[in-house]
C-alpha cells in the first residue's frame, strides 16, 4: 500500500481487482453466527458473492459453499479455497438442486434483486428449517474531525448519483419484502484501520462514483479526495473507520 496520497492515482477503471482489494470484509462473528442458526453445517450459498469476502468465511464452519455472481470480473478476482466453488449466476435463477441449501446469504447484495423471484427460488432450493440471512452494511463514520466532509460528500456532492436500491442500503433493509419467520440477531460493525488510501480505493468502486464519472463529474470523487487528504494528515496514518451491519435473517420453511 502506498505511504503517500496522490492525486494522480488511477482510482477509476479498475474492476473486479479494486473491489477485492478495497472492499471491507466482516468480521469473523457473522459467519460464527449465521452458522449457528443453520440446521446443519452441510452446505451454503452465497448470492451475489462479488469477489467472495463472506463465502471464504462461511467456508471455515460448512462442508461446502457456493459463491453466486453475475459478473464474471467479480468471480474471477474471488480467492480459492477447499471448500468453495465460484459460479456464474443470478439470483434469480440458482444452479442448485431442490432442498439442497442449510443457509442462503446474500451480503451488500439482495438490494439489486428481483426479491419474488429470488424468494421463489430460496424456497426451491433450501431444506426444511433452512435460512435466509440478507445482510447489509450502513454509512460508515470516520469520526470527528473527518465525518462531516464524508457526509457532506455522501448526501450532496455525490447522493443524486445514487441508483433508487441504494435507498434500502440507507435503511438497514428495514423496509425490504421478508416474508419468512423472522428472528432477532446480535448487534454487530465492521471496524477497521485504513490509511486514507484504503478509504478512497473504497469509495472509488462505488456505485455512484462510477455513475458521476460517467456523467462527466469524476472531478466531484477528486475533490474530496483532495480534501480527506488535507484533513487526514500523514496519508499511511491508520485510522479507525466502522459501518453498522444491518440483517433480516429467518427461517425458510
Amino acid at each position: 500500500m502506498a505511504n503517500e496520497f496522490s492525486t494522480s492515482t488511477n482510482w477509476f477503471d479498475q474492476g473486479g481487482a479494486f473491489y477485492a482489494r478495497f472492499r471491507p470484509g466482516y468480521p469473523d462473528q457473522l459467519a460464527e453466527f449465521l452458522a449457528s442458526v443453520a440446521p446443519d453445517h452441510r452446505f451454503a450459498v452465497d448470492v451475489g458473492c462479488g469477489t467472495g469476502q463472506l463465502t471464504g468465511q462461511l467456508a471455515r464452519h460448512f462442508d461446502h459453499v457456493v459463491g453466486l455472481d453475475p459478473s464474471a470480473d467479480q468471480i474471477a478476482n474471488t480467492v480459492p479455497h477447499e471448500r468453495t466453488h465460484f459460479q456464474c449466476a443470478s439470483a434469480e435463477k440458482l444452479p442448485l438442486p431442490d432442498e439442497s441449501v442449510s443457509l442462503v446469504t446474500a451480503a451488500q447484495a439482495a438490494h439489486w434483486f428481483n426479491l419474488s423471484v429470488f424468494y421463489d427460488e430460496v424456497r426451491r432450493v433450501s431444506v426444511s428449517g433452512g435460512v435466509l440471512a440478507l445482510m447489509s452494511y450502513g454509512v460508515l463514520s470516520l469520526g470527528p474531525g473527518l465525518d462531516d466532509r464524508f457526509r457532506l460528500f455522501y448526501w450532496q456532492e455525490i447522493g443524486s448519483y445514487w441508483p433508487a436500491e441504494r435507498k434500502l442500503v440507507d435503511t438497514g433493509y428495514a423496509d425490504i419484502e421478508f416474508p419468512f419467520s423472522e428472528f432477532a440477531t446480535p448487534p454487530m460493525c465492521i471496524r477497521l484501520e485504513w490509511s486514507l488510501q484504503e478509504l478512497l480505493g473504497y469509495i472509488s468502486t462505488w456505485s455512484a462514483v462510477r455513475r458521476a464519472r460517467e456523467a462527466g463529474q469524476e472531478g466531484l470523487f477528486l475533490k474530496f479526495a483532495e480534501a480527506m487528504a488535507a484533513d487526514w494528515g500523514y496519508p499511511a496514518a491508520r485510522r479507525t473507520i466502522t459501518w453498522p451491519i444491518h440483517m433480516r435473517i429467518g427461517r425458510i420453511r
